[in-house]
């Protein structure tokens, strides 16, 4: 192999792991509408890569659902069936309620502290009708708090289902024309200092569901 085409294959991962990444945060975070396409001639340009980059990143993101490619060969975001939203809140629900469960007992007040500082965040977005900053936001806080469980396969899986439901909780909040905050975030918050931990998961159970049962009903 020559120098160059060491250089080039040395670059590849680095460059389509870039643009996996982007791409993905941009999903979780409802940056992309449900159904809108994508295409590698269009993240080669943004990105300034090559076509195989480009199709790594797709490749992987059609893997873990936050993308969807036809028989044709297109490529989107998912729109979900009622079925599959139905699904994927029951997997948050099973998920982020053990998630929680198990961080209960490392959630000092250090933790609580900084889950009060980003649900003044997830308000402020909220009052400014900001839908990407507070799905942003509110995943920041549940990431925080499951951070403590100590559970990382847990938690990955938990970020797939979010990535799965980027686009759909973006057209969600469309649809709640939400002026206030997440009420259960302040119940999670109330469980965590007072060590509640049925209070702690009905909270959580409540606060991943509850939103989702309107695109359903």
């Amino acid at each position: 192999m020559s120098l160059s085409a060491r250089s080039t294959s040395e670059q590849l991962p680095s460059a389509h792991d870039r643009v996996y990444r982007t791409l993905r945060t941009r999903i979780m975070h409802g940056e992309i509408a449900p159904g809108e396409a994508l295409t590698l001639r269009g993240i080669g340009r943004e990105f300034d890569v090559s076509m195989t980059p480009a199709r790594e990143a797709v490749r992987r993101l059609v893997a873990e659902g936050a993308l969807f490619l036809s028989s044709s060969g297109r490529v989107s975001t998912p729109e979900l069936s009622n079925e599959r939203i139905e699904e994927l809140a029951a997997l948050r629900a099973l998920l982020e309620v053990e998630l929680s469960s198990r961080a209960l007992p490392r959630a000092h007040m250090a933790l609580i502290d900084r889950l009060q500082t980003i649900n003044a965040t997830v308000a402020e977005m909220v009052s400014k009708r900001d839908a990407v900053g507070y799905i942003r936001t509110n995943l920041e806080f549940h990431r925080t708090l499951y951070l403590r469980a100590q559970a990382p396969a847990m938690l990955a899986m938990a970020e797939t289902v979010w990535l799965q439901l980027g686009p759909t909780m973006r057209a969600l909040y469309g649809r709640l024309r939400r002026t206030e905050p997440p009420h259960n975030h302040k119940l999670i918050i109330a469980a965590l200092k007072a060590g509640d931990e049925p209070g702690l998961r009905l909270a959580v159970r409540s606060d991943v569901t509850q939103g989702l049962k309107l695109l359903v009903a």
